[in-house]
């Protein structure tokens, strides 16, 4: 069973693993946490909202609360994957150009665990600036799609794509408002993104 089963099925007690993991010692060992735990808490960390989905039937049921929570049911949203969007078509998003799109929704290269990062490429953006895309971003992916470094995802991306690796490969770290004040997130493209992923393994 999956950690997100876990997380997500039982409710654990989350103060009790928070203080034992306070009350080591400087020198002891680092806790590992397994490769999905460790996304879960980083990817949140940088302000992404993380939907967990068992089965399609649920991230169908996820797309419907982001969409009423934010009024989007009649704005105009932007597929640059036309696979995705045939995967929606039984939803009938309002779709458009990306100049008038309100939302992007797409797919992803990998989930960088370490990070808590998304990984793409031009086969998610072509070959198109992040600011170019709209402020909000709705990105389906799956839990095979996990590794624990931007090294492995691209060894990943290398590996499917022998004929022609994609270009513009880049990734999506800010999912909220940045502090100016902050030089290390300098020209960084923050979006307000929403993840859903589906258990697949």
């Amino acid at each position: 069973m999956s950690i997100f089963k876990k997380l997500f099925r039982y409710k654990s007690n989350k103060e009790t693993k928070e203080t034992s993991y306070d009350n080591a010692g400087k020198y002891m060992p680092q806790i590992k946490l397994p490769i999905d735990e460790s996304f879960t808490i980083n990817f949140k960390s940088n302000g992404g909202k993380f939907l967990y989905c068992e089965n399609l039937e649920e991230v169908f049921e996820n797309v419907n609360h982001i969409f009423e929570e934010n009024n989007w049911t009649e704005k105009l949203g932007y597929f640059y994957d036309k696979n995705l969007e045939e995967r929606f078509k039984s939803m009938n998003l309002q779709t458009g150009s990306l100049n008038e799109a309100t939302y992007f929704f797409s797919t992803c290269e990998n989930l960088i665990s370490n990070d808590g990062s998304l990984l793409i490429s031009s086969h998610q953006i072509a070959e198109k600036k992040l600011a170019e895309f709209p402020n909000n971003f709705i990105v389906f992916a799956t839990t095979s799609q996990l590794v624990n470094t931007i090294g492995e995802g691209l060894r990943q991306i290398k590996n499917k794509n022998t004929e022609k690796i994609p270009t513009n490969i880049t990734t999506i770290k800010h999912f909220k408002d940045l502090d100016e004040k902050d030089f290390l997130t300098y020209g960084s493209a923050s979006k307000n993104l929403y993840l859903l992923l589906l258990e697949d393994l």
